[in-house]
């Protein structure tokens, strides 16, 4: 069966954007000092833009939305293997504005972004191993 390429690059589109945000969260959390809260952000956003390319590959629509609960949850419905990460990943939605602007309750440590990271990754690579090796970036 031949794939349509519009719709290959657009999925690759959505899966490049993730891995450049994990790239990101990746290299704020190692300066000295870390940057915990801004690595964070990107780890949300790589979840969420991991999600949608997997929702895009299969023509799922979704709405402009951070929230991963409504992501993970239409993702579990094309996949329910996917559905005890979709219930993990569903505590990095706060983080797509909690330490975005000043007056956070309390700054993150280098720890959660360690552990968020690892979840963000997580998601990618359950995507990637979903969907055909052409679309993989």
């Amino acid at each position: 069966m031949q794939l349509d390429p519009h719709k290959i690059a657009e999925a690759r589109e959505w899966l490049d954007r993730a891995r450049a945000e994990l790239e990101s969260a990746a290299v704020l959390i190692t300066p000295q000092p870390p940057h915990p809260d801004t690595a964070l952000f990107h780890c949300q956003q790589a979840a969420e833009k991991a999600w949608k390319g997997f929702l895009f590959w299969h023509d799922v629509p979704f709405r402009k939305t951070h929230d991963l609960r409504e992501l993970g949850g239409a993702c579990v419905e094309v996949d329910f293997l996917l559905a005890e990460l979709a219930v993990r990943t569903e505590d990095l939605t706060a983080f797509a504005w909690v330490f975005r602007y000043p007056g956070a309750p309390e700054e993150p440590t280098r720890e959660e972004a360690d552990e968020a990271l690892a979840t963000a990754r997580e998601v990618y690579e359950a995507v990637l191993a979903r969907l055909p090796q052409q679309v993989r970036p």
